[in-house]
């Protein structure tokens, strides 16, 4: 696997929005950042030859030659190079994503509908890569680029405060991936890490006999799962002989709707991290309710992270 961060690109605001968001990340990371522009084949021809360029492609700019440029000089301290191919997009970007440690997409709104649109693509890529891939929306940006003014005015060792990095977490199934994410995510950008934990009452009349005292007694026992599940990251990241400052855990554990209580808990957030469970089956796409409603609602770029 190449460490970089990839970020597909076609010149639309969405992948601009995320082509600037990546290159953030990849700063963050100090990782080299790969623009990448997926052609679709042209009917009735045959592919042309590996560095080859028919005289229309010669006439027209490189899309991602020309992202490549602009981000180099937006984020200089960011090693930015452009590739492109001829294929499938889907195909193409869920073999880019298996070949970078994070692939970057952009994602478009629904006006009034209140939501956001996700492509068949980015859910192909999503379903049938097990690599972190972060979706932005271009409603988002306008917080990043006054962070940018900000960074270029003091300096890269004073960034302006980040809002926290949310993470959806199932303490019945809190994978190390989903975590470490999470974990990292929060502590490169100096943020607060917001835990939220979402737990159903139990099928049944319960609430006809001490219901209160039941439901209680309940809550604290989930609440005391999530520190549980939790302990053992705050000890990785607890400030001390790391590179950057340890990290804040804001613990929210809650009875009701999952992906009602995430996607309220993601609205301030600077990034919001859910998981998804890596699956055999070659039944569909296999993402997850919870993850599918935040891809649709939240606001803030939303990192899925595969685990098994």
């Amino acid at each position: 696997m190449s460490r970089t961060v990839t970020v597909g690109f076609d010149g639309s605001p969405q992948s601009r929005a995320a082509a600037d968001w990546a290159a953030r990340e990849a700063g963050l990371r100090a990782l080299p950042l790969k623009v990448l522009h997926v052609r679709y084949p042209v009917p009735g021809n045959r592919a042309a030859p590996s560095g080859a360029e028919s005289g229309h492609e010669r006439t027209h700019r490189d899309p991602a030659g020309d992202a490549a440029e602009q981000l180099r000089m937006r984020h200089p301290g960011v090693e930015v190079t452009a590739d492109r191919v001829t294929g499938d997009p889907a195909l193409a970007l869920a073999e880019a994503a298996d070949a970078a440690e994070l692939l970057v997409l952009g994602s478009r709104g629904l006006g009034g509908l209140g939501g956001f649109l996700v492509g068949s693509v980015s859910l192909f890529v999503i379903a049938h890569t097990v690599r972190p891939l972060t979706l932005v929306r271009a409603e988002g940006q306008a917080t990043w680029d006054d962070r940018e003014t900000s960074a270029e005015v003091d300096g890269p060792s004073a960034p302006a405060p980040s809002r926290p990095v949310v993470v959806g977490l199932d303490i019945g199934d809190a994978d190390g991936t989903l975590l470490g994410f999470a974990f990292d995510a929060a502590a490169r950008r100096g943020a607060v890490l917001r835990a939220v934990h979402v737990w159903t009452e139990p099928p049944g009349d319960f609430r006809r006999f001490d219901g209160v005292r039941l439901h209680a007694s309940l809550a604290r026992r989930q609440a005391t799962a999530l520190t549980d599940a939790l302990r053992p990251w705050r000890r990785k990241f607890p400030g001390v002989e790391r590179k950057f400052p340890g990290v804040e855990v804001i613990e929210t554990s809650r009875c009701g709707s999952a992906a009602q209580v995430l996607v309220d808990a993601s609205r301030d957030a600077c990034l919001a991290v859910v998981g998804r469970r890596i699956r055999t089956s070659p039944l569909g796409t296999h993402i997850g309710h919870v993850t599918h409603a935040v891809l649709h609602h939240v606001v803030a770029p939303v990192a899925v992270v595969a685990h098994g």
